[in-house]
């Protein structure tokens, strides 16, 4: 049985720091790489478009927080986007111009809180879907929010269906359940993490989903930052911050393309969809291989608003 291969990629690039449009005008080099391999899914790192600023700690100390730390949250946030916005619209277009669809991690701006959030955009420059992480780690909690229910979707695409698990919500077993139970077949991972477990991680959850799964890592260097970054690591502009590890995996846990480290990359593979099928015919984990009768999981996909207004729609009496 032969089925149409279809073209995935995953994009290992680092962020212009602090510099959104120079970002961007990053990414449309890479968007062009893909238009021109014929990709029809491609996925960029976590906090791609808005950074993640490695190495810094925001001046906090438990129970106090410094000027200069405060100073550079705002430049942080100013480095990030809206949803909708602008920069949201010039990835549309990018997505459209590739007639690819464009999982990207970037730096959502709401009011006074930023979210670590995945943006798909289908291959006519739609935005799908979008999801903000409900886990920030460690220090990612002092400068980003937490997402809820309300955007744990999976987007039907061209190529398939498609989900989006930021860095570490892939430790978190019931997340990964609820996309397994939305039939998720591209499982996309941008992330960070550029240790050597991440791997193990990323097989495991591709041979447990009977799925594909995409990580892209970002490449990072001190280059990277402006001249007056306050990083731990150092100032030398070779300094690597983060090293990449990106990796493209088969839904038998084998792996296609990568992992690479130590340069920016585009991985590609060309894959048969209907491997997912072959893979679940004896480990469905939302199916046939599932227990409803023992174990159950309730999913709260309400978005929550810390004020809710409601009028009196009889008028005063």
């Amino acid at each position: 049985m032969t089925t149409p291969t279809r073209r995935i990629a995953v994009v290992q690039a680092g962020s212009t720091l602090f510099d959104t449009p120079t970002t961007l005008d990053r990414m449309a080099a890479h968007v062009e790489s893909l238009r021109a391999q014929q990709v029809e899914l491609a996925v960029f790192p976590e906090a791609y478009v808005g950074g993640y600023p490695k190495g810094l700690d925001f001046g906090a100390r438990v129970g106090s927080r410094t000027p200069a730390g405060r100073d550079d949250f705002a430049r942080y946030w100013q480095s990030a986007i809206t949803v909708p916005g602008p920069e949201v619209q010039r990835m549309g277009e990018m997505a459209a111009s590739a007639s690819a669809t464009l999982v990207v991690g970037v730096i959502e701006r709401g009011s006074g809180t930023l979210y670590c959030t995945a943006l798909t955009f289908g291959p006519d420059g739609a935005l799908l879907a979008r999801h903000r992480k409900l886990m920030p780690t460690a220090s990612e909690r002092l400068i980003w929010g937490q997402g809820d229910g309300s955007t744990l979707n999976v987007a039907e695409t061209p190529i398939g269906k498609v989900a989006a698990a930021i860095c570490w919500e892939n430790y978190m077993p019931a997340l990964r359940q609820h996309y397994y139970a939305q039939g998720v077949e591209f499982y996309c991972a941008p992330t960070v993490d550029d240790r050597d477990i991440w791997q193990t991680t990323m097989r495991h959850i591709a041979y447990e989903g009977r799925c594909f799964v995409l990580s892209a890592c970002q490449y990072m260097t001190r280059a990277d930052a402006p001249p007056d970054y306050d990083c731990i690591q150092g100032n030398d502009p070779a300094t690597v911050l983060i090293r990449g590890g990106s990796v493209i995996v088969s839904p038998m846990g084998d792996v296609l393309a990568g992992p690479i480290y130590g340069q920016e990359a585009v991985l590609v593979a060309d894959i048969d969809p209907i491997d997912i099928m072959r893979g679940r015919y004896d480990l469905d984990v939302s199916g046939h291989y599932a227990r409803p009768d023992v174990f159950t999981l309730t999913v709260d996909t309400r978005a929550r608003q810390p004020v809710t207004t409601t009028t009196n729609d009889q008028g005063d009496k």
